[in-house]
């Protein structure tokens, strides 16, 4: 898990803070006491209730609405000012900024935060002069205060907005660089093992490689001396015999270097392996994650090694993964050949990038190995196929391997090689 995964899980959520803050300006709306206006004196009645839960209560869905959360928070304002609900910010009884103020003041700064700066802008552009010209005219004798007093609440409001959008997304930048320096090291110390780890095998290798030589060389020699001298043979078996303990002792001492951290020395606690029969289960995942995909297996399958079954699967995950990331929302069409005549054929095309689409974050259930063309070429010749790759005359990406169904054609890519088409 990233840092900037760990912060995003320590967060409130947004919905209880909009909850919070509705809840707190119904419970000050309502507790304020009776304002006299003039002749006027307006308790809590129904109206009053009905107009500071309307102004309240709509700030718990001004994440979703801001802009109509915001109308409806200056109508509610009005209305209640229009009905002597509550005394003008400047008055015979001097300054006093009542909750349903606060309420305008927390939507407009609200607004700042979570809409674009030119819906922002214009926002309080136009509310600006529209709650200005309300406030000079609800109390005669002091529009130029109403005005100065509401304007200057409001730009506040929004300037804390603007600012606190402002400090977010830079914060939210930084955490994204200490995430992408994280990848990148965890990325270094993987590619740093996985060398490690080609050296171990190489090493493997070449001792096992001699071991066996030797013991080809020995047998050899024991055969020839067996009718001569059968002490001689015996000795020599019995160093053939020692040779051997000691190959399988390298050949597990290094494998377990070989193993990842992760996994656990009981082979029964290991993942299995995909196979061919998981297939169908990733094309679904994909079609979910926003790709058609059209599957047809043809002729009758056989069976398969396990290593072969998983190279097929993972050459099949990688296409279509890179068909979801550099096509996006397209078509594709993936084939299994048993009857053609180099082995099993598997087909992966796409139409490629659909016009005015753009090109989705790849999901967690269709990602790939991550190794690409790459990956497809080292697995491929690890059993002795073929692969093709390239574009189609359509605009499209195809992606073409064979593998054979014997093992004689795996046995000759260790051996001697096979070249690999693109």
């Amino acid at each position: 898990m990233t840092y900037l995964d760990s912060m995003a899980r320590r967060r409130v959520p947004r919905a209880v803070v909009d909850l919070v803050l509705a809840v707190v300006m119904v419970t000050g709306g309502l507790s304020e006491p009776a304002q006299s206006v003039g002749t006027y004196v307006h308790g809590l009645d129904l109206w009053r209730v009905l107009l500071v839960l309307l102004v309240g209560l709509s700030l718990t869905v001004h994440r979703k609405w801001p802009l109509p959360v915001l109308a409806v928070v200056v109508v509610g304002l009005g209305a209640l000012q229009a009905w002597h609900y509550l005394p003008p910010p400047v008055g015979p009884q001097g300054t006093t900024i009542s909750v349903p103020y606060l309420a305008l003041a927390l939507a407009v700064f609200l607004t700042a935060v979570r809409t674009s700066p030119r819906a922002a802008t214009v926002t309080i552009v136009v509310l600006i002069p529209a709650t200005a010209v309300a406030e000079a005219v609800m109390e005669p004798g002091y529009r130029t205060a109403n005005a100065v007093t509401t304007v200057f609440l409001l730009v506040a409001a929004w300037a804390l907005g603007r600012l606190f959008r402002a400090r977010k997304a830079m914060a939210h930048e930084a955490l994204e660089r200490a995430a992408a320096v994280e990848r990148e090291q965890a990325a270094n110390a993987r590619a740093a093992v996985a060398q490690e780890r080609a050296r171990i095998a190489r090493e493997l290798h070449d001792i096992v490689a001699h071991n066996v030589s030797l013991m080809v060389v020995q047998t050899i020699a024991a055969d020839r001396v067996q009718d001569r001298d059968g002490a001689k043979a015996h000795e020599l078996h019995r160093t053939i015999e020692q040779t051997g303990r000691a190959a399988v002792g390298e050949l597990r001492r290094l494998l377990g270097v070989l193993r990842s951290e992760e996994q656990d020395d009981d082979p029964t606690k290991q993942p299995p392996q995909p196979t061919l029969a998981e297939i169908p289960r990733l094309v679904e995942s994909v079609r979910t994650a926003g790709l058609d995909v059209e599957f047809a297996v043809h002729g009758s399958p056989v069976e398969l090694p396990a290593g072969t079954e998983l190279v097929v699967y993972r050459v099949v995950q990688e296409a279509l993964t890179n068909t979801l990331k550099h096509a996006g929302h397209t078509s594709a069409r993936l084939s299994l050949d048993w009857g053609a005549r180099e082995g099993l054929s598997v087909r992966v095309c796409d139409d490629g990038r659909r016009p005015g689409h753009d090109v989705p974050r790849v999901q967690h259930a269709a990602r790939g190995t991550g190794h690409g063309l790459v990956g497809m070429r080292e697995r491929i010749a690890a059993v002795g196929g073929t692969l093709h790759t390239g574009e189609q005359r359509n605009g499209g990406f195809c992606v073409h391997a064979t593998v054979p169904l014997s093992a004689s054609g795996a046995e000759e890519a260790v051996g001697g090689g096979t070249a690999i088409r693109q």
